[in-house]
């Protein structure tokens, strides 16, 4: 059979589905990377009317307040001064499932937090892990279909999810985070959030920092195990949602601490690993843990679907002293997450209040529209420049410039084994010795469902992460051991061939 060759809608042969074209190896991402636009959008309205991810959560409004002094790492006036408190609306998630499905089921969870600032929303969009399977948008729609329902058959489908995964090793790290018991949290109380991208910090000097934002639970970190997940999914599947509520009315109030890592251009520039890649952590002996901050939780949505259902959150909206960085999943999200708010909720979803700036007014020349339900901007001016009184830029709140230079390109990542360092670290010096039988028994259950040859190849990857790992694995799958060793002794390229179809 004639082999097919991967085109656009618009039937353009396409060079490169895996890599983002940037400007040089570290980004940021190019507009003009046509593929990854129309991939991007299209998947962004294939649900309708449900979000395509995090379709089902739970949300509640509280504050932050500054406990630590960042001035001299940000101008961002919400974190001017210690004691100086912010409103927020906090938005808890399950990522794949459907707005029906089970709180308890194994997923990554969303922690997305809406601070009302008085220079206009900072949104905080992260999830319980500080981590991500991908580093590459062009490759998200492709992931996030294999963890949704099979095409035929409209069931999750085992070898749809292990077979991308094999074939994606930089997944390892948040593969093995997710079948641990931290796959299935005991509710959204007990679960820490993460930016997990890098972003930018910058002064009054015009200094700029790349930081990772933490939220650790007061709480107290806890788990299900898989057996109670199992149960709770049929028992309670709303079990979270309830819990979340429920601690609120009662007055027991849950928190979290906010700590801030820090590493100057310079260091950026030097670290063993690329700073900027969602897939790594900066651990802790490298970039210590700065506390800034608490988030208290206070108050529950009055209407679930006004405050929760119609919350749009995006790491996009930003504030004066905060800013991107030329991580590629980040590029890409800062072009889809406003564009899927506006496929779902419609081009004026700014407008909803829990979507608006509560503490800055909103000055744009941005009109007209479905759902437009306040003045519209009057008869002032729609454009800019003109002279009658219109809102004008402001200059000084400007980011600081930072060096972009290489070619435009779709550039490949260097491979290496990076991506299986972290992983491998987290088995054998993080995890204890019941993390590590629970992660084993998780793995064995799920990835016995797909097919041999995928089972295999997925093996060998936790065996290049820890021998120990991957042997565990084979054992529990029943699976010959050397045959996973001479796989994971190839290369990635030559391992996909020994076990394709």
């Amino acid at each position: 059979m004639k082999k097919k060759t991967l085109t656009t809608s618009f039937g353009m042969p396409v060079a490169d589905d895996q890599n983002t074209m940037t400007a040089g190896k570290k980004g940021p991402a190019l507009i003009q990377d046509i593929h990854l636009i129309e991939k991007l959008a299209h998947f962004d309205r294939e649900r309708i009317p449900e979000r395509v991810v995090h379709a089902k959560g739970a949300g509640a409004y509280g504050y932050f307040e500054v406990t630590h002094d960042v001035t001299k790492y940000t101008r961002a006036n919400f974190l001017s001064k210690v004691g100086k408190r912010t409103e927020v609306f906090v938005r808890f998630s399950t990522v794949g499932g459907e707005k029906g499905s089970a709180d308890s089921e194994r997923d990554p969870r969303g922690f997305a937090v809406k601070f009302y600032t008085e220079e206009g929303n900072y949104d905080m969009v992260g999830n319980n892990t500080p981590v991500f399977f991908i580093r590459d948008p062009l490759k998200f729609p492709d992931f996030i279909h294999t963890q949704k329902r099979h095409p035929a058959k409209n069931t999750k489908d085992a070898n749809m999810f292990w077979d991308f995964l094999s074939l994606t090793p930089e997944s390892i790290h948040q593969v093995t985070i997710l079948f641990s018991d931290r796959g299935t949290p005991k509710s959204y109380r007990f679960m820490n959030g993460y930016s997990g991208h890098t972003f930018m910090w910058y002064n009054n000097k015009g200094e700029y920092f790349w930081v990772k934002i933490h939220f650790k639970t007061e709480q107290g970190s806890q788990n299900l195990t898989r057996e109670e997940a199992v149960r709770l999914a049929g028992e309670d599947p709303d079990q979270a949602t309830r819990d979340l509520y429920d601690s609120i009315e009662k007055g027991d109030y849950p928190a979290w601490k906010v700590y801030v890592q820090v590493m100057t251009p310079e260091q950026v520039e030097k670290y063993r690993f690329d700073s900027f890649d969602i897939t790594k952590v900066w651990p802790h002996g490298d970039v210590p843990l700065q506390p800034f901050g608490r988030m208290v939780l206070n108050r529950n949505p009055e209407n679930y679907f006004a405050d929760v259902e119609q919350s749009a959150f995006s790491p996009g909206n930003f504030v004066p002293g905060i800013g991107p960085s030329p991580d590629k999943m980040l590029q890409g999200r800062l072009f889809s997450y406003h564009d899927t708010h506006r496929h779902r909720l419609g081009p004026n979803y700014h407008l909803l209040p829990v979507n608006a700036p509560k503490a800055a007014p909103e000055f744009s020349n941005q009109r007209d529209g479905f759902m437009r339900v306040d003045a519209n901007g009057g008869g002032g001016p729609n454009y800019y420049p003109n002279s009658f009184g219109g809102p004008e830029p402001d200059p000084s709140v400007g980011q600081p410039p930072i060096d972009v230079s290489g070619m435009a390109a779709r550039h490949s990542y260097t491979l290496s084994d990076d991506d299986f360092v972290q992983a491998g670290n987290l088995y054998r010096n993080v995890m204890s010795d019941q993390d590590r039988d629970h992660l084993i028994g998780n793995i064995v259950s799920h990835l016995r469902n797909a097919q041999k040859r995928i089972q295999l190849r997925q093996t060998a990857l936790f065996y290049k992460a820890d021998e120990q790992y991957g042997s565990r694995v084979a054992e529990g799958l029943k699976l010959d051991l050397k045959e996973v060793k001479r796989l994971a002794a190839m290369s990635q390229e030559d391992r996909v061939k020994a076990t394709k179809e």
